[in-house]
């Protein structure tokens, strides 16, 4: 995908962890607690980091007053303290078992949470792809493509016109992105142009679900006016079967009635002397 598609993608909130190689997301969660001119406050923070979030740092602090007292780390492993009181409540916290576990337990929760994100985050569907050509009677130009893309997740995605194999900008018009209210999304890419048979008309889609360009080539190898001589032949053969098939029915009806061979033979009364044949 090119520099383009990524900043815009990117830009837009798309995938990040396609978009970036380091991450961190932040989540807090902070509590008050507020006695007469007493201010306690608690802080825990989850960072992750890595370009697929496999990095998760819990951090815990309590402070008064302003006064940061103690913190808890996960990857420092412990608790310590910030003024001489906090430094024996951070040393009781380490000794605790307890605590140790409870801390353990938030430390896996937090790396449950990085899968649910990286599931959300990898959601994609690749586009369905239709190629056609619309004759116009504008007089300007003979003909338009347009190049649609259906049924993609998520939102941003881009269509490219190639001529043989070179990037086309003239001509070209875009629809608006239109959501089918099924979470996902269609999108139309519209060219004028005189369509040169030879010619090879690429639309080209990038999208997020896709691992490389996809290429939508249109056949150019019956243009309208290469079709008429074949509608003609088709026409004049089809005439043509009716009229001989009308014949032989028409033969049959009045061919005379003879009784046939094999009837005689399955009647061999019939050939007797004495007998008159059906025939005479």
């Amino acid at each position: 995908m090119s520099d383009k598609v990524h900043s815009g993608l990117c830009n837009a909130g798309g995938n990040m962890l396609v978009c970036v190689f380091y991450l961190s997301l932040v989540l807090s969660f902070i509590f008050a607690d507020f006695s007469g001119e007493d201010f306690f406050q608690g802080k825990s923070c989850w960072t992750f980091k890595g370009s697929h979030l496999e990095e998760c740092e819990h951090t815990l602090m309590f402070s008064f007053n302003k006064q940061n007292m103690v913190e808890f780390n996960s990857t420092r492993g412990n608790w310590i303290g910030f003024t001489k009181g906090s430094k024996e409540a951070a040393k009781i916290l380490n000794d605790d078992p307890y605590e140790k576990s409870q801390r353990l337990f938030e430390l896996t929760m937090c790396e449950k949470l990085v899968n649910s994100i990286q599931y959300i985050g990898n959601l994609t569907t690749p586009p369905t792809m239709k190629l056609n050509l619309v004759k116009l009677s504008d007089g300007e130009h003979r003909a338009k493509f347009i190049c649609s893309a259906y049924d993609f997740y998520p939102k941003q995605i881009q269509l490219t016109w190639l001529r043989n194999g070179q990037e086309v900008t003239e001509g070209v018009s875009y629809s608006s992105l239109m959501y089918d209210g099924d979470s996902q999304y269609q999108f139309h890419s519209r060219l004028k142009y005189f369509p040169t048979s030879g010619e090879r008309i690429t639309c080209m889609v990038e999208h997020f679900s896709l691992s490389e360009p996809k290429l939508v080539d249109w056949d150019d190898s019956l243009l309208p006016e290469d079709m008429t001589p074949i509608v003609f032949g088709l026409c004049v053969l089809m005439v043509g079967l009716i009229v001989l098939s009308s014949g032989f029915i028409y033969y049959k009806k009045h061919q005379p009635h003879t009784t046939p061979a094999t009837e005689m033979l399955a009647r061999p009364e019939d050939l007797l002397p004495g007998k008159p044949s059906v025939t005479e």
